[in-house]
């Protein structure tokens, strides 16, 4: 009985490989490093009151090789904290949040010295978790 079943499926298997053969490909995703979360210091007025840990993904070109700018995640991690503590990325209003347009540019910046500027596409900031949300001074915007 099962071999009726499938020798009456042959011939629909023949008419369908080409069909199947003809689909052009899916495209491939995005090509990627996602950064382990990196802290990042608050600092007002010289003291710092606050750290924000930062999740952050380098986008890649189609044509860049993933594996290999992957293993330069560490140098990208250290570049960013760098330039973290070198000049902070507090914002203003905010000190539970991080100024995602500076540390957006200057992790680009970074990136392309590192790995090419033919290979990275863009930054984006995924996570900003505060290390504490309360009993922070008031921003000075917000005093007024």
């Amino acid at each position: 009985m099962h071999r009726r079943q499938i020798l009456a499926a042959l011939p629909l298997l023949f008419v369908a490989g080409p069909v199947l053969a003809s689909e052009e490909p899916k495209k491939a995703d995005t090509q990627y490093v996602d950064l382990s979360p990196v802290a990042l210091p608050i600092v007002v007025g010289g003291r710092l009151v606050n750290y924000v840990f930062c999740s952050l993904r380098v986008n890649l070109t189609p044509s860049a090789d993933a594996a290999a700018i992957r293993t330069k995640e560490p140098r990208f991690r250290d570049a960013i904290v760098r330039a973290g503590h070198r000049t902070p990325f507090t914002l203003a209003t905010d000190y539970t949040k991080v100024d995602e347009a500076r540390l957006k540019a200057v992790l680009l910046r970074e990136a392309i010295a590192i790995a090419g500027a033919k290979n990275i596409l863009s930054v984006t900031l995924t996570s900003q978790t505060p290390k504490q949300r309360s009993r922070l001074p008031r921003p000075a915007s917000a005093t007024r």
